[in-house]
């Protein structure tokens, strides 16, 4: 697991609305703290990395500094095609007028997993020493804020479906370089994220084997985020029952109750995380809840530290 930073590629996707940004972020600043030059990446022109740091937004392959050693794109996959023929056909204004003709458009847009080709394989680039526009910087690590499990799983097959259908040329190239990435170990890791609940549990695990018939690879580790402190111990829980049993003056009788709504929460959440342990087949890592209206940098930078402990030693307990 320590490891993992030293990845050229990690793609992190999970169940929608467990905090896939919110970890990718994190991920991003600790790998910067590590001196690794990192970019994270966003598909679908989410854009939200960019408002996590209080940016304007990350333009549209537009490669943007966000804090030391830390960058963000969001990718659009019609400018990442127009960059690809570029390269491919020697740039120039004829490249610029097929990308741009409404039926060029209507074609891309037509081809079933074409625009989740073309954003995996600028997720590819991105990685490379080699960049297709050499006047771009290089990155030691590129995180991929990926979509929700099943559409971040379609974004990865559609390498190894491109390279089958295209026999010969520069698409059937790109495909096979891009499949051989996505299934190499010492290149690639991946990070699912979820929630302490049942249903996002019950997703990952699934993940983890649909992944490996997308990729050949099964996942590095599983983020497990928004999770409660255990303030108590079960003794004193037990005391706090008692007392509000036993009766109490209202405000203590809310603070009392309020308490024990916590606790049982914490206790539901362990029970979901010890599952992942036993079941998912990859380390278990935690994130704590944070009980602030708004996250800001300083709050990233929280959750980057607790990352980068976890990830050196997961947590068992």
């Amino acid at each position: 697991m320590a490891g993992l930073l030293d990845k050229h590629l990690i793609y992190v996707t999970g169940k929608g609305g467990v905090g896939k940004t919110t970890v990718s972020a994190a991920l991003g600043l600790a790998a910067a703290a590590a001196g690794r030059r990192t970019i994270v990446c966003e598909v679908a022109q989410q854009e939200r990395v960019s408002r996590a740091f209080q940016r304007e937004g990350v333009q549209r392959e537009v490669e943007v500094e966000l804090a030391e050693n830390l960058w963000a794109i969001s990718i659009d996959p019609n400018l990442a095609l127009q960059e690809w023929l570029s390269k491919q056909l020697g740039g120039g204004a004829p490249v610029r007028l097929l990308a741009r003709s409404s039926a060029f458009q209507y074609f891309v847009a037509a081809a079933p997993g074409a625009r989740e080709m073309i954003t995996i394989a600028k997720v590819f680039e991105l990685a490379q020493l080699e960049r297709w526009d050499r006047r771009h910087r290089t990155y030691d690590l590129v995180i991929v804020d990926a979509p929700a499990s099943g559409h971040g799983l379609a974004m990865l097959s559609t390498p190894r479906t491109f390279a089958e259908i295209a026999r010969v040329g520069p698409i059937r190239r790109t495909a096979e370089k891009v499949a051989a990435m996505l299934g190499d170990p010492s290149r690639t890791g991946y990070l699912a994220v979820a929630l302490a609940e049942e249903m996002p549990v019950n997703e990952t695990l699934e993940l983890g084997g649909r992944l490996e018939k997308a990729v050949g690879l099964g996942l590095d580790a599983v983020v497990v985020n928004a999770l409660y402190p255990e303030r108590y111990t079960q003794a004193e829980a037990d005391m706090l029952r008692s007392a509000a049993r036993n009766g109490l003056e209202p405000e203590a009788l809310a603070a009392v109750r309020a308490a024990l709504a916590e606790h049982d929460r914490a206790q539901a959440q362990r029970a979901h995380v010890e599952r992942l342990r036993a079941e998912a087949g990859a380390p278990v890592l935690g994130l704590p809840l944070l009980f602030e209206p708004q996250v800001g940098l300083d709050e990233y930078q929280h959750l980057a530290q607790d990352l980068d402990g976890a990830l050196a030693r997961p947590t068992q307990d």
